[in-house]
């Protein structure tokens, strides 16, 4: 397993400013260089989904531009919104900030916890203490965080959004929600989760997926409300293993769907969904094609972590799928390192 060491300079990798860039009125996302590019490589596909006038791909063009620009300013303008939240936001429930402790976390997560990293642990006796969704694509589910502590996470999310602190979008995809190294709340919340619980889990779950060597993450809550977002577009994450934890609130509908690997043909032909319950977190590969169906009625906010480890991505990008081009970035970047990984095995397609 990866151990602490010295701090580490993160990195992205040169693609983010032109690949995978997501067009929510067409459903689609595109690698965009320039209009010829894009006439060539999208035409048809854009013509199929209703991108026909000389208006409507100049909208589109216009839409890409600015998209570009944006991942270019991401890092120094998320720097700036988190050093101006740090020193001029008042929180609801200041306790969320102090380090997690157990009592945040539901017994059956610990107990997973506690077994895996007992001497001799093994799958087979770890599947034993979670429950298996789909054995086939590798999807797990176990309760994470007690209902007080849901409780009292939503309340300060909730306090925050109605402050005005400027706020970054969550993702490329979603427009409401939180950056949670923004809120301050990566150091005493999301590492020791990840490095003190996860880990362990990933290790034994993911071990060819880099589930031992988990060195990053992106953490992030995303909200689905009536007028604001309602559901997600098929899509992967920039990650190798993914946890997405249902904080709240009441809702219906905007179960997860779930196809194949991005890399396998047909990876949607059957999906598979999967509904969300408060407090569980739903384990998955970063490479496995998913989506949110249609909310119901409600609001619903989901903790989504990236986990992230550097040994098996800084031999592909799972954005471009080609060795990453490394560029320097704020904070845990998107989780690539110039050190040598080590040898891990690749996550394969099954």
């Amino acid at each position: 397993m990866a151990t602490a060491g010295a701090p580490r300079r993160f990195c992205r990798c040169a693609c983010f400013c032109s690949e995978n860039l997501y067009v929510a009125r067409y459903g689609l996302h595109v690698r965009f260089r320039d209009e010829q590019q894009l006439r060539r490589d999208y035409g048809p596909i854009l013509r199929s989904r209703g991108c026909v006038s000389p208006k409507d791909f100049q909208q589109l063009l216009e839409e890409l531009e600015q998209e570009v620009k944006r991942r270019q300013r991401l890092g120094q303008e998320s720097a700036s919104r988190r050093a101006l939240i740090a020193s001029s936001y008042r929180a609801a429930r200041p306790e969320i900030y102090s380090s997690l402790q157990d009592e945040a976390l539901a017994p059956n997560f610990l107990a997973a916890v506690e077994y895996s990293t007992s001497p001799g642990a093994d799958l087979r006796g770890l599947l034993q203490r979670l429950e298996t969704v789909s054995e086939e694509h590798r999807i797990y589910r176990l309760p994470v965080f007690t209902a007080p502590f849901c409780q009292a996470l939503l309340q300060e999310l909730e306090h925050f959004e109605q402050s005005d602190m400027p706020k970054g979008r969550p993702n490329t995809m979603n427009n409401y929600g939180v950056l949670l190294h923004e809120l301050g709340l990566d150091e005493p919340l999301v590492t020791p989760l990840r490095e003190r619980f996860l880990q362990p889990l990933m290790a034994l779950l993911y071990p060819d997926c880099g589930g031992g060597w988990l060195d990053s993450h992106r953490a992030f809550v995303v909200k689905y409300a009536p007028g604001q977002d309602r559901e997600l577009g098929c899509h992967y994450d920039n990650a190798e293993l993914t946890i997405n934890v249902a904080l709240g609130k009441a809702f219906t509908g905007g179960a997860l769907y779930f196809g194949g690997l991005f890399q396998a043909p047909s990876a949607l032909t059957k999906p598979l969904e999967v509904e969300h319950v408060v407090g569980q977190g739903i384990l998955h590969r970063g490479g496995q094609l998913h989506g949110a169906r249609p909310l119901g009625i409600g609001e619903r906010w989901n903790l989504v972590v990236w986990l992230r480890a550097s040994a098996v991505r800084n031999r592909l990008c799972p954005m471009c799928c080609r060795k990453p081009d490394l560029v320097d970035d704020e904070g845990f970047g998107d989780g690539f390192t110039r050190e040598e990984p080590p040898t891990v095995d690749v996550c394969a397609l099954t």
